[in-house]
């Protein structure tokens, strides 16, 4: 009889279901809350590659060789030898890289230019990244390039330096979102490479607004 009863007894049911459901409850809205998480971080990493380019186009170049570099004389791949005041052709700049301290220059893509490419400035690659860091904090050190890449503007022999005015693209690179629901695992989820891309415009000064 007591077995009968016991087996009937339904007082402590819902407590029961209550404690089923729960972590898979729990499971589910913390995903949403992840979800939203991840997609207002990406929000934050684009408006921050967005306004590095600003900075990047309205200050100094990190590299001395672009401050210095003259193109008079530079042969086109048309075969017209630029004379003052031509406009520089988009062969005439291959694609230089800056990451810290460090520039680099891909030739495959046109010509690198004759100067000393490093140091770079650290001080204004460093003021990049701060103005960077005040739409996405969590900016890794050394996730940031810059890359100045020949776009067929600029006039040879322009006294104001930089006589080119290249195609600036800032790069956000190896980046990962930190998961609410992996966080007991340690997990973390890569995020896409970000970039965006603005042609130089006087490239000197300090000041970006």
């Amino acid at each position: 009889m007591m077995i009968r009863r016991f087996s009937k007894d339904t007082r402590a049911t819902t407590a029961a279901e209550f404690a089923m459901i729960l972590p898979l409850a729990l499971l589910m809205m913390f995903g949403v809350i992840d979800v939203g998480v991840y997609a207002w971080t990406l929000n934050e990493y684009e408006k921050a590659t967005q306004m590095g380019a600003r900075y990047a186009v309205v200050t100094n170049v990190l590299s001395p060789a672009l401050s210095t570099q003259t193109y008079i004389g530079f042969t086109c791949d048309n075969g017209q030898v630029l004379a003052a005041s031509d406009r520089i052709c988009g062969e005439a700049l291959g694609a230089v890289i800056c990451t810290g301290a460090v520039c680099t220059c891909d030739s495959s893509a046109g010509t690198c230019p004759s100067g000393s490419l490093s140091p770079a400035d650290s001080a204004d690659y460093d003021a990049l990244v701060a103005r960077m860091r005040q739409f996405q904090p969590r900016i890794p050190d050394g996730s940031v390039s810059v890359e100045y890449r020949g776009s067929g503007i600029g006039f040879a022999g322009d006294p104001n330096k930089p006589e080119i005015a290249p195609i600036v693209t800032v790069r956000v690179n190896n980046v990962n979102y930190s998961s609410i629901v992996l966080s007991p695992l340690g997990g973390q989820v890569p995020l896409p490479d970000f970039s965006y891309s603005l042609t130089l415009e006087d490239g000197q000064g300090s000041v970006s607004s």
